[in-house]
């Protein structure tokens, strides 16, 4: 007698894109971790069709679009009445966790942070303020750590701390792509660490053969134009590091890829001083494995990156800050550079670029990083594995959360009477 298949439902803030966004490529590493074990997925948003999403009926995944505020939705979810519902990022919890717990009371609640949204806010607003009241400043260190003793202050008083958190605690289980974003949810917000599970970037660690030393050129940054972080990267190459890096290195180029290339990006490009906007990257991992240096100079953000990881998938340096290699590598040495201030940012950059030995030592630190802390068949089974055990044990999980089923208990009751008021308004006006 054969039994039925476990259902995941999967509530998209977007269709997942995995070519143009590390968020996309993660979304989709966790949808196959379930096929993997003869799963069902049913990927239902609200959200427009994107130019490069993801194939999901190829894969067996059925897709349901989905509306805000809609009862439609209610019905969907109890006829499909899944096992477990997995949302995409704190705001889909927040428009339809309460529906979720009407209809399917019983169905472990997932949350995949993706990032903390709230973490890259608060040091976007640090970094706005330091460049106020110093613009000429070039060193930014003390603003990279997760200890920086306006960072907690600055997150516990904003409203969109206070609502990701509250996501977190109604969720049973939610996914951290960051090692050291679970540590600042547990020793600062005092998060339980039952309620956290390890989930970063899973790749295929099989050894790739790299291009050397000498068939590489130039340099490459690549990221989606419409994420904040990274184009505040690029106005900083653009101004400040590309200038002094061309510079000593007058025959070098550097290649800037990115997804829904803006008009604000192409009116950058500029070959005579050898910094060319690319546009879409075909192939990313082609690209990053013909070039000779990765640049990754972030000033604010969270989570771990997909270009990071992909350089050292291609065997690529990179040159970054500790804001891009936060929670990368744990206590191994990082295939790169990680540099805080414009000096030492330029001067990684042209030494991996001039030095051959220096390069090549560089390059081999990343299959080790890799494999320890990367390797998707080892963080695959462990994913599937935590949420079969929780669903075993479920009503003494949600037991010993208390805080989590009193926010559940309100944000039931408020979003529900809210819906109700848009409903009756709605047919008032019509």
């Amino acid at each position: 007698m054969s039994h039925p298949r476990s259902h995941l439902l999967v509530i998209g803030y977007v269709w997942p894109e995995p070519r143009s966004s590390a968020a996309g490529g993660h979304m989709m590493q966790i949808l196959q971790a379930f096929l993997d074990q003869g799963w069902q997925i049913t990927f239902a948003s609200p959200a427009g069709d994107g130019e490069h999403m993801a194939d999901l009926a190829a894969l067996g995944i059925a897709r349901q679009p989905i509306a805000l505020n809609n009862e439609s939705f209610d019905r969907f979810v109890a006829t499909l009445a899944p096992d477990v519902v997995l949302f995409d990022r704190f705001l889909m919890e927040e428009q339809f966790g309460w529906r979720v717990e009407k209809h399917c009371p019983q169905a472990l609640r997932v949350l995949e942070t993706c990032d903390l949204q709230s973490l890259r806010d608060a040091r976007q607003a640090l970094l706005k303020q330091r460049l106020k009241d110093n613009p000429e400043g070039e060193d930014f260190s003390d603003l990279f750590q997760l200890d920086h003793p306006g960072l907690y202050r600055h997150m516990a008083a904003a409203d969109i701390s206070q609502r990701e958190m509250a996501a977190i605690y109604r969720s049973d289980l939610s996914l951290m792509i960051s090692d050291a974003e679970s540590t600042l949810l547990t020793e600062h917000f005092r998060v339980p660490a039952a309620l956290l599970h390890a989930c970063p970037l899973m790749v295929d660690d099989t050894p790739r053969d790299w291009k050397p030393f000498e068939q590489r050129a130039h340099f490459l940054s690549i990221g989606n134009f419409r994420h904040a972080p990274n184009w505040d990267a690029v106005l900083w190459l653009k101004t400040v590091l590309w200038p002094r890096i061309r510079q000593r290195l007058p025959q070098a180029e550097l290649h800037l890829y990115g997804a829904y290339t803006p008009p604000k990006a192409t009116a950058l490009n500029n070959p005579a001083q050898g910094f060319r906007i690319m546009n879409w990257a075909e192939d990313a991992l082609q690209v990053m494995g013909d070039a000779r240096v990765a640049l990754a100079p972030l000033r604010f953000g969270a989570g771990i990156k997909g270009k990071l990881l992909d350089a050292m998938l291609c065997g690529t340096p990179s040159v970054t800050t500790a804001i891009g290699a936060e929670g990368m590598r744990g206590d191994l040495p990082w295939p790169g550079r990680v540099e805080n201030d414009v000096a030492g940012l330029v001067e990684a950059a042209v030494t991996l670029y001039q030095q051959a030995d220096t390069w090549q030592h560089a390059q081999a630190q990343a299959m080790p990083l890799l494999r320890q802390r990367y390797a998707y068949t080892a963080h695959a089974q462990a994913l599937v594995q935590r949420v079969e055990s929780l669903r075993q044990t479920l009503a003494e999980h949600r037991l010993a959360n208390f805080t989590g089923a009193m926010l559940r208990h309100h944000h039931h009751k408020s979003t529900q009477y809210m819906a109700q008021w848009i409903e009756a308004k709605g047919k008032i006006s019509s």
